[in-house]
């Protein structure tokens, strides 16, 4: 009797286990399919200075600072560059060079002012 006790917590346990691997890869999966370049482009099939409209903004800058550990400070600045170049890079990171006005925005210290 407890043999089958012990079979069937692990058959629970492993159940558990798998069903858990399942969501995370379904979850990651999810993950790269907004990735992979589901960008704004502007009418001539770019990206650049004014290929937003002002009410893209949030969204664009809620995906570009989707991964960073300073959530507001780059949603703040990403935010007031978007309104500012109606642009908002592709990607989490980098990529500033298709959109001239986010990138070639500085501080006073001349520091990238655009996340």
């Amino acid at each position: 009797m407890a043999l089958s006790r012990s079979a069937v917590l692990l058959l629970a346990l492993l159940l558990a286990f798998f069903l858990a691997e399942a969501a995370n890869k379904q979850e990651l999966s999810g993950v790269a399919a907004v990735t992979e370049g589901q960008y704004h482009l502007d009418r001539a099939g770019g990206y650049g200075q004014g290929s937003l409209k002002t009410f893209q903004c949030g969204g664009e800058c809620s995906r570009r600072c989707l991964h960073t550990q300073y959530k507001k400070p780059c949603l703040f600045f990403c935010n007031k560059c978007c309104a500012k170049c109606l642009c908002v890079p592709p990607g989490f990171y980098g990529n500033k060079g298709v959109c001239p006005c986010y990138n070639n925005w500085k501080t006073k210290r001349g520091g990238p002012k655009c996340p």
